[in-house]
């Protein structure tokens, strides 16, 4: 296990260098100049130049490169260059929304999505089977941020039932800002529960044609039981992987729906760095969401030998 555990590790690391790699080059292809873009249309060329020397933008790509993966080895993912603070600094402090939001969206779209693919598959080809794979199909195709309006339409203009945007004042208590983040839960937790339907939904109609379900159900034992103990536990496997898949789409969603909602989160970040062409905060937020990323399907992978002990590789 312990010799498993290493070679994954050591891959990891090798995906890391590559994302690291193709982040710090592509944000270099990307047309813009930082240092134009700080000092404004009016600015002298020698203006601009000067400002490029002092971060060090006039070097050669293969020079910054070498100088940020130093900086990544002792943990420091550079200086922000539009804010003058460390990126690991910027990235913590808008780290609480998103971990909040992926967190509660993830709970919400596993607690639609479970069970509504174990409804799905115990009565296949029944009218609840074709409701439920019609609105899982819907939600699939609906996009976050149109939902996200609707929502804030609804909820938050009409019925005043929840704020329309932003994450609390500076001041807020925890319970206040974590109410901003409802309707954004919402949002992400709809539109990826369709995934995790299908998926289970697939599983468990895959597991209930076995012989050892029908010879449960033949010894009596209550259809509960038999969907929910002998069911559901063998075909938890995939379920985990594709909860692990929702995981890392959230990451990805999350951008979309920070916009949208004005939360001063991680995606949101993101797009504001990519706008000003900060060049350190894109490149460490991309490589922190591909560490987690790759860190979730190890921890997928290890959830897979408690689940299911056959597991070995």
């Amino acid at each position: 296990m312990w010799t498993s555990l290493a070679r994954r590790l050591g891959g990891l690391l090798v995906v890391l260098f590559l994302v690291a790699t193709m982040v710090f080059f592509l944000t270099r292809l990307a047309p813009g100049d930082p240092a134009a873009i700080m000092l404004g249309d009016q600015a002298s060329p020698e203006d601009v130049a000067r400002l490029r020397a002092t971060f060090g933008l006039d070097r050669p790509l293969l020079v910054q490169f070498a100088l940020w993966l130093k900086e990544i080895a002792t943990g420091n993912f550079g200086r922000s260059i539009f804010l003058q603070q460390p990126v690991t600094t910027v990235l913590w402090d808008r780290a609480e929304p998103t971990f909040f939001l992926a967190l509660f969206s993830v709970a919400i779209a596993a607690l639609v999505g479970v069970p509504a693919g174990i409804v799905s598959a115990v009565w296949r080809g029944r009218a609840v089977d074709q409701v439920v794979s019609g609105l899982a199909l819907l939600a699939a195709n609906v996009p976050s941020f149109w939902l996200g309006l609707i929502l804030i339409q609804f909820f938050a203009v009409r019925l005043g039932w929840f704020p329309v945007a932003g994450y609390g004042a500076p001041g807020a208590s925890l319970g206040e800002r974590l109410e901003h983040l409802v309707l954004p839960s919402l949002v992400l937790g709809i539109v990826n529960s369709a995934l995790i339907t299908r998926f289970t939904r697939a599983s468990m109609l895959d597991v209930l044609s076995n012989d050892y379900v029908r010879t449960a159900r033949s010894k009596g034992l209550p259809e509960s039981r038999v969907v929910l103990r002998h069911a559901f536990g063998t075909a938890l496997v995939p379920i985990v992987t594709v909860l692990g898949l929702t995981v890392a789409l959230l990451i990805g969603g999350a951008i979309v729906t920070e916009t949208v909602f004005g939360l001063p989160g991680i995606g949101n970040l993101v797009v504001s760095a990519v706008l000003r062409r900060d060049y350190p905060v894109i490149q460490g937020a991309l490589v922190m969401v591909a560490g987690l990323y790759v860190l979730i399907n190890l921890a997928v992978d290890l959830i897979y030998r408690l689940v299911d002990p056959r597991v070995t590789a």
